[in-house]
């Protein structure tokens, strides 16, 4: 009798394993076509950097000359790279807090039901999102130039006496370009602040409702706790695709004026493809981006650990 129980149970277990198997086949085959494009537009390009980046090679020739580390220890030594990768990271602690608390804030608005036309609000703030960031930027080089409508209305009104070079002032260009992307991505970090948002419980809102919270605390004393976790999920992400921003950068500004909005994506960029400081170094270009994709793997993991420490106590 045990020996007839026993091959049962063994039995069972030889069946829920095939099914188990059947289930992660199926899977896989599901994720074949995700993971073939990966390797083929992430893996392999990574794999290529790290060759060609042993390499003093302009990529516009077949030859090409192996140095090792030397494009490395030639990086500490270059003084527009670390203006580029401090410009990266001031853009970023610029950016990150603005749109953290102004996407927060507007998902927090437009989360309360008895809004009226809050579906037409949340078209508006996220139409920006979906607008090409090139175009973005051509438009706004106009409406902030030295003749631009914005100067114009501010000359008239005479909140400035002569117009500003929002672009063209080492001064301001940072920050203009701070405002233009909040403006841009603001909608993102909304939409997820909505989801996290709208995963607390009506309940929750009732009873301090009943024990005669206002909105403002019902938020900083209940809901803010709630969703921190969200939150800190929401940081990350925005921190590590503040630091990948090339597009508003290069259509605006160029890196300049005098390098003052240069970040690695353009720096990267002017190094490996555009001939205005000589003859491209596609070898030199690869070491710089994993250089500064090794350090904002880091600062990721970190920014991780931090959330995750948190989180126990929320």
């Amino acid at each position: 009798m045990k020996r007839e129980k026993r091959w049962k149970t063994q039995k069972v277990s030889k069946k829920q394993v095939i099914e188990q198997l059947k289930v992660n086949a199926w899977c896989w085959l599901f994720m074949a076509l995700a993971v073939g494009f990966y390797i083929l537009f992430q893996g392999y390009p990574i794999i290529c950097s790290i060759q060609y980046s042993l390499l003093d090679w302009s990529g516009m020739t077949s030859n090409a000359t192996f140095v090792g580390l030397a494009n490395y220890t030639e990086l500490l030594r270059d003084e527009l790279f670390w203006n580029a990768f401090a410009n990266s990271f001031k853009y970023m602690g610029m950016i990150v807090p603005l749109e953290l608390a102004v996407s927060l804030f507007l998902a927090y608005m437009l989360n309360n039901e008895k809004l009226r036309g809050r579906s037409l609000y949340r078209t508006m703030y996220f139409i920006p999102v979906i607008t090409t960031a090139s175009v973005v930027g051509i438009i706004m080089v106009f409406i902030l130039g030295v003749q631009g409508p914005v100067n114009h209305a501010l000359v008239a009104l005479n909140i400035i006496d002569s117009p500003v070079n929002f672009l063209g002032n080492a001064k301001y260009a940072l920050l203009t370009l701070v405002v233009i992307s909040l403006w841009k991505d603001c909608g993102t970090y909304m939409i997820y602040w909505l989801a996290g948002l709208q995963g607390v419980p009506k309940d929750v809102y009732e009873a301090a409702t009943i024990d005669g919270a206002d909105r403002r605390q019902t938020f900083f004393h209940i809901v803010l706790p709630l969703i921190a976790p969200t939150g800190g999920i929401i940081a990350i992400l925005c921190a590590i695709n503040s630091l990948k921003v090339f597009d508003i950068v290069k259509t605006m500004t160029e890196g300049g004026p005098y390098y003052a909005t240069d970040v690695i994506a353009t720096y990267v960029y002017r190094t490996a493809f555009s001939s205005e400081i000589g003859m491209p170094r596609l070898g030199y270009a690869s070491a710089a981006a994993l250089f500064f994709g090794g350090a904002v793997i880091v600062i990721g993991l970190g920014l991780n650990a931090i959330k995750s420490r948190l989180s126990k106590y929320v």
